[in-house]
């Protein structure tokens, strides 16, 4: 039965029935039309996306053919013959997800993970088809599989984050990782209303970012969702479009300020979750992504099952981290997980995670360990 206080309005995406496809070099690069010919790209605008019918591969701007034979496609880039593999693609074209989020302030990029990766993360977090699993707290879930980093570099989420933070140097703001939400007990705090980093309107935090900033974007969220999103499952609660108010969520509607004081819930109950919340459902592999500003909270787990998702905070280059990132970099640089990333996917971790600035005495990273400085092997 659905919890009485909770009537929040629901968006639903449903599976889709048809995927585009990318076109993959064996390095990871993807393979895009451009200028009447084809290159190689780590950025996954339209021109990257191919629709496969039978053993023929389109590009879906230019209608520019390809032959595939045995799940593979061969192709001359720069007069170079290239053997390349055909790889899990969005259900619509990049420039889609971003007009939506222009316009709303967030979009929904529907199942667009691999299936086997869906699945690594799901036996990482113990979830779904891997509910009988004990986690592994002995490490860190970053060394665990080459899932997450992984999910951290697919390509089309990052384009449209680049897109609306109008530039292409980004990072995470924390290291990735898995967020499990547990099946409700009626007693225990929920992260109530309030605005991600680095914004962290409504949320007990030094250092925030004031009110009314402007058409300046400091941030966006970028959860994946590795369970399905239902809202009995617990999915994220959002007042959409609360990003263009540039201001913090309503104290009446219950802010996580208010919602860390201990004892709070069991005196005022549940933050709000009436008709002028919204809760978007989404199949796992999707990727939510909302400017930072909007007020959301944690979702009420009502089913008898854990769901998990994967978080990062996206911000501009300019913008400090809200963690250090490089330790966990430089930890998965030196594991086996590492041997398991394309190169693309190695650039695309490494450009996420390492956060440097050019100074008077050449290009640093900003992190306290000494092998990432100027002119280091690693950076």
């Amino acid at each position: 039965m659905p919890h009485p206080i909770l009537q929040e309005t629901v968006t639903r995406f449903e599976a889709p029935t048809h995927h585009y496809s990318l076109l993959c070099a064996p390095g990871g690069e993807l393979i895009a039309f451009q200028d009447g010919a084809l290159k190689l790209t780590d950025d996954a605008d339209d021109s990257v996306i191919w629709d496969r019918q039978g053993n023929t591969l389109t590009h879906v701007v230019s209608e520019t053919t390809l032959n595939v034979k045995d799940g593979r496609v061969t192709v001359t880039v720069e007069d170079q013959q290239i053997t390349s593999r055909i790889a899990h693609g969005p259900e619509n074209m990049p420039s889609e997800y971003l007009a939506h989020i222009s316009e709303q302030g967030w979009c929904c990029i529907t199942s667009v993970l691999d299936p086997g990766l869906v699945e690594a993360l799901e036996k990482i977090g113990c979830t779904d088809r891997y509910a009988g699993r004990e986690m592994d707290r002995s490490q860190n879930m970053l060394l665990q599989s080459p899932a997450i980093a992984k999910t951290a570099a697919e390509p089309i989420s990052l384009w449209v984050t680049r897109q609306y933070l109008g530039l292409d140097d980004i990072c995470i703001g924390h290291p990735p990782g898995l967020a499990i939400v547990d099946k409700d007990d009626g007693k225990r705090p929920v992260l109530a209303w309030h605005s991600d980093y680095p914004y962290h309107w409504g949320v007990p935090a030094r250092g925030k970012v004031p009110p009314g900033t402007g058409a300046t974007c400091l941030g966006l969220q970028r959860n994946v969702c590795v369970s399905p999103f239902t809202k009995e499952d617990g999915a994220t609660a959002f007042k959409l479009g609360s990003h263009r108010l540039d201001q913090p969520p309503p104290e009446e509607w219950g802010t996580a300020i208010q919602h860390s004081r201990p004892g709070y819930r069991e005196e005022h109950g549940l933050p709000y979750g009436g008709p002028e919340a919204d809760v978007v459902e989404a199949p796992g592999g999707s990727i939510i992504l909302y400017d930072s500003r909007t007020w959301h909270r944690t979702g009420v787990n009502q089913s008898g099952k854990r769901r998990a998702a994967l978080l990062q905070a996206m911000i501009p280059m300019y913008i400090l981290p809200k963690n250090d990132t490089t330790r966990a970099w430089k930890q998965v640089v030196e594991s086996d997980v590492y041997n398991d990333l394309t190169e693309r996917e190695k650039r695309e971790f490494e450009r996420l995670m390492v956060h440097r600035f050019i100074g008077p005495g050449g290009r640093f990273a900003i992190t306290g360990d000494s092998d990432l400085g100027r002119d280091s092997a690693l950076s």
